[in-house]
């Protein structure tokens, strides 16, 4: 017991459990913002990873597009409802159903 006081009295030790404390909860880079820059660096690394297929995805399209003309076609008809002169489009819009 005696030595456990001597222990707490000690200035050097008293020095770095103040020290410990104050980078664990005071600073400007605890635990809390460290959680939060974890899980902001996780949801970045899953939009990366979302743009990264879409990229590819246009690059495969665009490849398509540039080499067969009947995509082409296919891409102007289905994407920007374009339609030649004699010929009528009809859009179907599918309803979610409220439930």
């Amino acid at each position: 017991m005696n030595r456990l006081l001597q222990l707490i009295k000690n200035k050097y030790f008293l020095s770095v459990i103040a020290f410990v404390v104050w980078m664990l909860f005071f600073d400007k880079n605890d635990f809390l913002a460290q959680y939060e820059f974890k899980s902001e660096v996780s949801k970045l690394q899953e939009e990366k990873d979302f743009y990264v297929k879409e990229i590819a995805q246009v690059k495969n399209d665009l490849n398509e597009l540039n080499t067969n003309l009947n995509t082409a076609e296919k891409f102007a008809r289905e994407k920007y409802f374009m339609k030649k002169d004699n010929e009528d489009v009809f859009v179907i819009i599918h309803e979610a159903k409220k439930d």
